[in-house]
């Protein structure tokens, strides 16, 4: 049985690393960190690990992390860059859930994250883990930056419209909404239950982080630069995310040539799921899970693709698309620990 490190582990992310791993055939979490809990079992602040995960959580020693097979850093933004490149020096693969290592270009960092970015070398290096569409480059990766949630939500769907050149790479419009979870554990007003419950609101609107690294991986596949508008909304419920996305088709492209594609991007991925008309994703449907599920309809009025995904922010958005790519770096079967 190999053995995981969970740097981080007391976050909503790490938590959900932890409960994948302990179902998982071939690797269980070995070492646990926490700077706020240090000391105590993991099960006394997850009540529901009560037989199944009792490891005590410990200050982060780089070493210790480095005696296991795969670390999986589930660290703040800011906080992976410092950490990161000590826990690489180990010789160990890193599988890093923050954002410090997901955009290629540093000058962007102080725009949307707002902190200068040090480790230029390591950003290069950095695979970014979407594996349906970089499957191979995970493989032989020694750090895999984990999407965001939202960019998975747009970039899985979108991605093959936009290699197949079937809708305009201008005028992307993206509507998305998300679970009180995406904004993670430490406790913010706006996130407090009186504020959030019963209420549905936009935010971060035209400066969500986000934003440059959905661009980023529209513009890889569309072969140009990609500028879109992106408005995220918080939604009353825990988990998940829906994102409606709005495009230009291009010219006579019809509705089943967008079926067809997928039909055949897709067709082998086990956590991919195009749902038939009259069918439309809902979060209920893939809440607990690593599916990504999709559909689509062409306005003709409008000549506009309206397309539709669910994830579950905490799993395919994260820390089960963190093991998905585990299981291929270390050359496990994709799908160990997520079916």
């Amino acid at each position: 049985m190999l053995k995981a490190a969970i740097v981080g582990a007391t976050g909503y992310t790490g938590r959900e690393l932890v409960a994948l791993l302990s179902r998982h055939p071939g690797v269980r979490p070995f070492y646990l960190t926490s700077d706020s809990y240090a000391g105590k079992s993991f099960a006394e602040i997850y009540p529901q690990f009560r037989g199944s995960c009792e490891l005590t959580l410990e200050k982060l020693d780089v070493k210790e992390a480095g005696t296991c097979d795969i670390i999986f850093a589930a660290l703040p933004h800011g906080t992976s860059l410092e950490i990161v490149p000590h826990l690489l020096a180990t010789g160990k693969k890193v599988v890093d859930l923050s954002g410090d290592f997901r955009l290629k270009e540093a000058a962007l960092y102080p725009l949307w994250y707002g902190y200068e970015h040090k480790q230029s070398a390591l950003l290069a290096e950095s695979v970014y883990g979407l594996p349906e569409h970089n499957r191979e480059a995970v493989r032989r990766a020694d750090l895999v930056a984990n999407p965001g949630c939202y960019p998975t939500s747009v970039q899985l769907p979108l991605i093959p419209l936009l290699q197949a050149d079937l809708v305009e790479a201008e005028d992307i419009i993206i509507d998305a909404k998300s679970g009180v979870s995406g904004a993670g554990r430490t406790p913010k007003q706006p996130y407090h239950f009186p504020e959030c419950a019963e209420n549905f609101k936009a935010y971060k609107v035209t400066g969500h982080q986000h934003t440059p690294e959905i661009e980023q991986g529209l513009a890889a596949a569309a072969g140009r630069q990609v500028t879109l508008l992106f408005t995220p909304h918080l939604v009353p419920m825990i988990r998940g995310i829906l994102s409606t996305m709005y495009l230009r088709l291009k010219p006579g492209v019809k509705e089943e040539d967008i079926a067809a594609l997928y039909r055949k991007v897709y067709a082998d991925e086990p956590f991919i799921r195009l749902l038939p008309a009259p069918s439309l994703p809902e979060t209920k449907d893939v809440s607990g899970t690593n599916f990504c599920d999709i559909a689509f309809r062409a306005d003709r009025r409008t000549g506009r693709l309206i397309v539709i995904s669910a994830i579950d922010n905490l799993v395919k958005g994260a820390a089960g698309q963190a093991v998905q790519n585990m299981n291929i770096m270390l050359g496990l079967p994709e799908t160990a620990g997520l079916m």
